[in-house]
């Protein structure tokens, strides 16, 4: 029997796939959990449809962060920490501490998708990178001063 996936369904496939299943399969679990639909041509056109639908809604996504990803490219944030000799601070600069530095520019980036490649354990300038979007990514300079 074909079907349309409106749901992803484990080892079978994800939303809006078509899928050929067994009769049993489908008349039992599939059509009445609303996890598919029947291949009908009116079905078939509304999945089309649908899938323009999330196409556009994607890519108005992925502009608006690559909008975030300019605005973040042009933007120094500052932070300020007690340092010992040498420069060398007393802890380091964590994803938290840059992501509430973002909260106060108005810019809301999770700590989990602040990339710090090394460990900022010293008082100067570094590039750290930002997860917005699966297909962008932007990169932000960070001032480390002393307090």
């Amino acid at each position: 029997m074909k079907l349309i996936l409106m749901k992803d369904v484990d080892k079978l496939g994800h939303a809006g796939d078509i899928i050929n299943v067994k009769e049993g399969y489908a008349r039992n679990f599939l059509l009445p959990n609303n996890t598919a639909r029947a291949a009908t041509p009116g079905n078939m056109k509304l999945l089309e449809t649908r899938k323009k639908k999330e196409a556009l809604e994607d890519e108005k996504k992925v502009e608006a962060a690559r909008a975030l990803a300019n605005r973040l490219s042009n933007l120094s944030l500052t932070i300020s920490m007690e340092a010992g000799e040498e420069d060398k601070l007393f802890g380091s600069v964590t994803g938290d501490m840059i992501s509430d530095r973002l909260k106060d520019e108005g810019i809301e980036i999770d700590k989990k998708d602040i990339v710090i490649e090394e460990q900022i354990k010293k008082l100067g300038v570094y590039q750290v990178a930002a997860r917005i979007h699966p297909l962008v990514k932007a990169v932000l300079r960070v001032w480390i001063v002393k307090k």
